[in-house]
């Protein structure tokens, strides 16, 4: 399979996601530019985080307007992979890819440091190789993360199991401690009905390495190798 890695003025975590998955998991990666229309044939679009157009507005409501992302939108409605990360994670959620919003942290401080997630389930391309309740270390750094969603919204995402990641303590509890941000029922992650597209907080690109503190991210890029591999079963969706 091969990845593509989206690159949007202000992108500053591409090159890492690059380097996780070209070096570090040695598989082929094509670098996207946000002016691109083509994909280039990739099987699993990224988009990293960073502070694309300078995270002005609401962040990554600019970047949406990239025209590479009605080929990264068709992309998904084809059924394609797509992971958001961080800035990715927001970029997804303004071009409607992913339910909901990110707003200012509760704290309205930048926070940059390691957090611990929990894996809500495994039947999904990005953490088939997880075990459902599996606690990941992962590192987060923004400004923006605190994920917000109207009332029915959040409702649905926990009904339907779309909450993929939640922050938790060491021990696996969703404490307000644990939360970073303040995001509502401490979601760290999401994905939408389909299950092709996730957006998530945590840099899972800067988690790849022991020097880096936690190779936990490989679990999620190796989770997407695995389903090019020995494809899971589908979940009964609904088109999107």
């Amino acid at each position: 399979m091969r990845w593509g890695v989206v690159t949007f003025p202000g992108s500053n975590d591409d090159r890492d996601a690059v380097y996780a998955l070209e070096t570090v998991l040695g598989a082929p990666v094509v670098s996207l530019w946000h002016k691109d229309r083509s994909l280039g044939g990739v099987d699993c679009v990224v988009l990293p985080g960073g502070f694309s157009y300078g995270d002005y507005l609401r962040c990554g409501a600019m970047a949406r307007f990239s025209p590479i992302m009605q080929s990264v939108v068709e992309f998904a409605r084809d059924g394609g992979l797509v992971l958001g990360i961080c800035n990715g994670f927001q970029i997804a959620c303004e071009a409607g890819l992913l339910p909901g919003a990110l707003v200012r942290n509760r704290s309205l401080r930048f926070v940059c440091r390691d957090v611990h997630v929990r894996v809500e389930r495994s039947d999904s391309p990005f953490t088939a190789l997880c075990r459902p309740g599996e606690v990941l270390r992962l590192p987060v750094k923004h400004g923006a993360g605190c994920y917000v969603a109207a009332p029915a919204t959040l409702e649905r995402l926990e009904a339907e199991g779309r909450v993929l990641f939640r922050y938790v303590d060491a021990a696996g509890r969703p404490t307000p401690e644990a939360n970073p941000n303040g995001s509502l029922h401490n979601i760290a992650g999401v994905t939408n009905e389909r299950g092709n597209v996730v957006g998530l907080m945590p840099h899972v690109e800067h988690a790849t390495e022991s020097l880096l503190g936690s190779e936990d991210g490989l679990k999620i890029f190796r989770s997407v190798l695995s389903h090019f591999h020995e494809p899971l079963p589908r979940r009964t969706v609904s088109s999107p």
